[in-house]
């Protein structure tokens, strides 16, 4: 087990999600939850309820709103929130959404998108002068399938994926080399979909199979072991984060297997398989349910969580997303999750007791493993590939 460089075991992720919908609607979800307004208020409340970690993200579109003119005065005040509230922060340089004058298919994405991240480094350093954390492109595979697959938001194309999703490493490798550049002290945390797709009568196992190390792609070109013209390395396959909710295991072409079906696969079974893959550490980077599941839910995750420990999983910390209540992207219903509502008429927000108790049972019963481990000595990527 290696030392985690993770100020807290349980951390809370905020939605931070800025695509383009199909119908060319900009998502700005930091906006909608109110979160700008109100972040060091946000990152105190996760504090106080023993979240010194959290996932945040820096909206591009508002900070290049001209070719390499960078205005951060949407992300300043948000480092200097988090320094006043103690709080550490995995910054999302990437969470789906991009300059309008730039085109995801082009070579000059991935050039903007490297500067920019570079840019980003570079007011890190000035604002906190702390080791980074940084998720370079959040999600490649699911931006692939939704973007390049099947044409659920912007660009909304058919049967591109796998040219997306080599646009989308190449840049996100690009974009971890050069934060490294700024600071070799950089730490990567690469979230992808942990998933499991169940073969139906009329599709072989093998295919099935096939479908489902689909999953491990991008990890896998991060890591160098395929593709390896997209400039791979083992060193920047660092953490792997893994986002797990109750809707990611499901029939081929088919519904959602629920949990307790006799289809359905032990979490902790998916955890275990992919630790022995890439032996790496491991962060449930997202994890979470709606309405009155959302405390039974982080039981039985951290009932998973503890038996791939058990068998050997380097599992590093569990994350709460989203931790706001927020409008879905697709009608701006309100989804109901996570610890604290939307404020009210200028009030607090309102924290969700049954979620908040639950989290304070398993705080409790983490604290020993965390203490153990929580090293605040920086684990350089180099040092990686050669462990």
């Amino acid at each position: 087990m290696s030392a985690s460089p993770f100020a807290s075991f349980f951390m809370a992720g905020f939605e931070c999600s800025t695509m383009r919908r199909r119908d060319g609607h900009r998502l700005d979800l930091i906006e909608a939850t109110h979160h700008d307004a109100r972040v060091e208020a946000d990152y105190r409340a996760c504090a106080q309820m023993g979240m010194a970690t959290i996932r945040d993200g820096l909206r591009w579109h508002l900070i290049e709103r001209a070719p390499g003119v960078y205005d951060w005065s949407s992300w300043r005040p948000m480092l200097r929130a988090a320094k006043a509230a103690g709080i550490q922060v995995i910054w999302d340089i990437c969470h789906y959404g991009w300059p309008e004058f730039l085109d995801l298919w082009s070579p000059p994405w991935v050039e903007s998108f490297t500067a920019f991240a570079e840019a980003a480094a570079r007011v890190f350093r000035e604002e906190t002068g702390e080791a980074p954390l940084w998720c370079p492109v959040n999600e490649i595979s699911f931006f692939t399938w939704s973007a390049g697959d099947v044409g659920y938001f912007f660009p909304a194309h058919i049967g591109r994926g796998p040219e997306l999703k080599r646009q989308l490493v190449r840049a996100g490798i690009a974009a971890a080399e050069a934060c490294l550049r700024v600071d070799r002290r950089a730490r990567f945390v690469w979230c992808e979909p942990l998933i499991k797709i169940e073969p139906v009568a009329h599709l072989p196992v093998e295919d099935a199979d096939r479908l489902h190390a689909g999953q491990f792609e991008a990890f896998d070109m991060i890591a160098g072991l395929r593709d390896a013209d997209l400039g791979g390395r083992p060193g920047l396959l660092d953490v792997v984060g893994l986002n797990y909710y109750p809707h990611n295991q499901w029939y081929f072409e088919g519904p959602t297997i629920p949990m307790g079906h006799h289809a359905y696969t032990d979490m902790s079974e998916l955890l275990a398989a992919t630790a022995r893959r890439y032996d790496r550490p491991i962060l449930i980077a997202e994890t979470g349910a709606e309405r009155n599941a959302r405390a039974p839910w982080l039981h039985y995750v951290c009932e998973e969580v503890r038996a791939a420990m058990a068998a050997g999983a380097d599992i590093q910390g569990v994350c709460l997303y989203p931790i706001l209540a927020y409008p879905g992207w697709d009608n701006d219903r309100h989804c109901d999750v996570g610890l604290f509502g939307t404020p009210e008429g200028g009030g607090d927000r309102t924290l969700y007791k049954p979620l908040a108790q639950e989290l304070r049972r398993q705080e409790r019963a983490f604290e020993p493993v965390h203490a153990r481990r929580a090293i605040r000595r920086p684990v350089l990527p180099a040092q990686l590939e050669t462990a």
